[in-house]
């Protein structure tokens, strides 16, 4: 038996950041993205939107974390 994944959109972030259907693992009210030597930081708005996967749970850009070095 396969497992699903669960989708998400993710709305804002910054310039250059392509990725905008993403698996989330496990689901929550907060993601946090790998991009450019950083994360992007993304919460649950608890909108929906139609895509050509189905109806997906939105989640929108808030905050960036630079990893050091």
């Amino acid at each position: 038996m396969a497992e699903t994944v669960a989708r998400a959109v993710l709305e804002g972030g910054p310039a250059g950041f392509a990725g905008r259907v993403v698996d989330i693992e496990p689901p929550g009210d907060e993601l946090k993205i790998p991009f450019r030597n950083g994360y992007e930081h993304f919460r649950a708005t608890g909108r929906q939107q139609e895509t050509a996967e189905g109806t997906l749970p939105v989640y929108e850009w808030w905050e960036r974390t630079e990893l050091p070095g």
